[in-house]
């Protein structure tokens, strides 16, 4: 190495937003996908943030409209209707984000979906088009679209199978 070479420094790499305040983050957090309130708060504590300066960078993010819990869940509520899950299933996921009752109501309400016909697409992608052989298929019909989180009076309508009302939804 030559008298030049000897001192210089190579410079890091470094991550973007690396030194970035909670709200500088929170925003980028933002700008990539619609967050809750209570996830967003999780992810800036995991990069070390305070609390306090979390719950400011928030309440910030909120008041300027860039996070708003009522876009997060029709955001998650109509991607979750798309990949044919039912209404039981949507409200637990949107609970455990921690939207309230009637955001979690107004998520749902927005889809506009038709229960039964999604319903019955995903019977038709998981089991073909073709009619239950038996009572048994029938009873297996019903389990798979009560574990998709569909009500037992859709999920009667649409496999005309003796459903028990009491399934653990809600």
């Amino acid at each position: 190495m030559g008298p030049s070479q000897q001192n210089r420094r190579v410079p890091t790499k470094r991550k973007p937003g690396a030194d970035a305040d909670a709200y500088t983050r929170g925003l980028g957090l933002l700008s990539r996908r619609e967050h809750s309130a209570r996830e967003l708060e999780a992810k800036l504590a995991r990069k070390g943030h305070a609390k306090d300066e979390i719950g400011t960078a928030v309440a910030r993010l909120r008041e300027k409209r860039y996070q708003s819990d009522d876009r997060f869940g029709i955001s998650i509520a109509r991607a979750r209707v798309a990949q044919g899950y039912g209404p039981a299933r949507i409200r637990a996921e949107l609970k455990s984000h921690g939207l309230s009752d009637a955001a979690v109501r107004a998520a749902i309400e927005a889809t506009e979906a038709d229960w039964p016909a999604v319903a019955a697409a995903q019977l038709r992608r998981r089991f073909g088009g073709r009619p239950p052989e038996d009572g048994e298929e029938r009873g297996s019909r019903a389990r798979f679209l009560l574990r998709r989180g569909f009500d037992p009076a859709t999920v009667r309508a649409v496999t005309r199978a003796d459903v028990d009302d009491s399934s653990g939804f809600d």
